[in-house]
């Protein structure tokens, strides 16, 4: 039998992992995991009872063989009629398949909320047109954005930064209002200092045109068959449980057919013969380092590290690995007994609190990027539902910075005091706990080595045995369903036998989101 190593656990290494298992019968496979937890950054951690998701995870997706693969792994099934009541949501005439009280294999649809919270007002996000928004931002500065919009239409920028690809969409005023701190906060450095690529991947066919296709379009016949930007959907999927839990399954059904699965093996070395062919890599555990063969070898983890620790790589591949930037990841889970931003929404939640999954904070006073509303994404992911609201403050930062060597203590009084000034409590003695979770290379960010990108892939596609998949795998900051589709385009090389791997790396460079056909 050939034999495949995976490295890492998160989507792509568990997705390339199942379907070699059930596309092929000759192929042995051994995933290697860092951590204890599976999912990789879409992992969920408990804490006394209360989930947390890591960056928050929306399931959607126009890829229908991606669809078809989470409905097979967490079957779509109702919530009880009592929590859609709550919700304020109609409950389903009728309900198939087992209780999703008592089965915990259950895939939720949950309606899409994320806002803009800008001097202490909430903007729709995507920013849009109608008479909340105008009202909030007042007559002049939106004749200001009208004008600024306008400008940009009649003078489109060369888009050499991130920048300039959000001031052609949106003008510049509402770029000043809307991206530029925010993005400045998630990457550490100004848009005009980084690539455009993060916004064609991230916000592609967002524009002040969708938007407004996007209104009109609900207004017309056969308005639920119209084409709908990714950024603009109203509701998704989410896992009964959290977004691990759909990883969670897919490790149980690896092992089942005879996969393997190490945990707390952190894949330190590359080893290749002198015709760049793969023959082991290293792992560590316990403190033990171990070689492991193989004959196919697909990567999810870090480009920066897979390259850093490969023998006989040329100087110029190995210098722009080594300068791929990174931003890590902290989010803070805080228990309160309610929130006193008010619910000033036609939506009904449970406890009447804002209905949002997320809110992007864009006060230039405050460095929290995001926070999450734990309550809203599933009605299971809070232990006591009906007298407390469980949020994610999320912030982004690097590893030698001042907030990740701060102990759990300090950067929890640091952000709770974000949470004060932002209004959302009143006092620290409003928290009843809290919990943190950090997270190394979250995002792959577009600048320094970046721009040499393309001359590392064309190395790296170059070794015959090795497959590069995922976000972190690809230094791509890929939605979930695109890091999937790179390990379903990778198992179809290798059961095919093919050496061109243009496919593989060519996932979500398109300029439209993938449409099903």
């Amino acid at each position: 039998m050939k034999k495949a190593l995976v490295i890492g656990a998160g989507p792509a290494g568990l997705t390339a992992a199942y379907e070699l298992l059930t596309k092929s019968e000759d192929i042995e496979v051994i995933v290697f995991e860092e951590s204890e937890h599976m999912g990789g950054i879409a992992k969920t951690v408990s804490y006394k009872g209360n989930r947390m998701d890591m960056g928050g995870h929306r399931f959607f997706s126009k890829v229908p063989e991606v669809n078809e693969w989470w409905d097979k792994m967490l079957p779509m099934q109702a919530m009880p009629a009592a929590d859609y009541r709550k919700l304020g949501i109609s409950v389903p005439l009728a309900q198939d398949g087992p209780d999703p009280d008592k089965e915990d294999r259950t895939m939720l649809t949950r309606r899409r909320v994320s806002r803009i919270f800008f001097k202490r007002k909430f903007f729709d996000y995507p920013i849009s047109l109608k008479f909340e928004t105008l009202a909030n931002m007042g007559f002049f500065t939106t004749i200001s954005v009208g004008c600024s919009y306008l400008a940009s239409v009649i003078h489109k920028r060369k888009e050499n930064s991130l920048e300039d690809f959000y001031i052609n969409r949106f003008g510049k005023k509402l770029y000043s209002m809307f991206f530029e701190k925010y993005t400045e906060n998630l990457w550490g450095r100004h848009p005009s200092v980084i690539a455009p690529d993060w916004g064609s991947q991230r916000v592609k066919g967002l524009s002040i045109l969708a938007i407004l296709k996007d209104m009109i379009g609900k207004k017309l016949p056969g308005k639920k068959n119209r084409k709908v930007e990714t950024s603009l959907i109203e509701e998704f999927k989410y896992p009964k449980l959290g977004p691990g839990q759909l990883w969670d399954v897919t490790a149980d059904e690896i092992t089942a057919r005879g996969g393997k699965i190490l945990r707390n093996h952190k894949v330190v070395g590359i080893i290749k013969d002198e015709n760049d062919h793969i023959t082991a890599v290293k792992v560590e555990h316990d403190g033990v380092t171990e070689d492991f063969t193989g004959d196919y070898i697909i990567s999810s983890m870090p480009v920066k590290d897979l390259v850093g620790g490969m023998n006989d790589v040329p100087k110029q591949y190995a210098d722009i690995a080594a300068g791929l930037p990174y931003r890590d990841y902290i989010t803070l889970g805080v228990l309160v007994p309610r929130l006193l931003l008010e619910n000033k929404t036609k939506m009904k939640t449970i406890g009447n609190i804002i209905p949002d999954n997320w809110v992007y904070v864009h006060d230039k006073g405050i460095q929290m990027g995001r926070f999450q509303v734990y309550n809203n994404w599933s009605p299971y992911m809070v232990k006591d539902l009906e007298n407390t609201v469980w949020v994610g403050l999320e912030y982004f930062c690097y590893e030698d910075d001042e907030w990740w060597k701060m102990s759990e203590t300090e950067f929890a009084e640091f952000a709770i005091q974000d949470m004060i000034n932002l209004g959302l409590i009143a006092d620290r003695k409003d928290v009843i706990d809290f919990h943190e979770e950090k997270v190394k290379k979250a995002y792959p960010a577009y600048f320094d080595t970046y721009e040499h990108m393309d001359e590392l892939v064309a190395y790296l596609s170059g070794i015959d045995n090795l497959y590069c998949v995922g976000r972190n795998g690809q230094h791509r900051y890929n939605n979930l369903d695109h890091s999937m589709c790179t390990s379903f385009e990778a198992v179809k090389n290798i059961l095919s036998g093919a050496k061109d791997k243009a496919n593989i790396w060519s996932v979500n460079t398109e300029k439209e989101y993938h449409e099903s056909k």
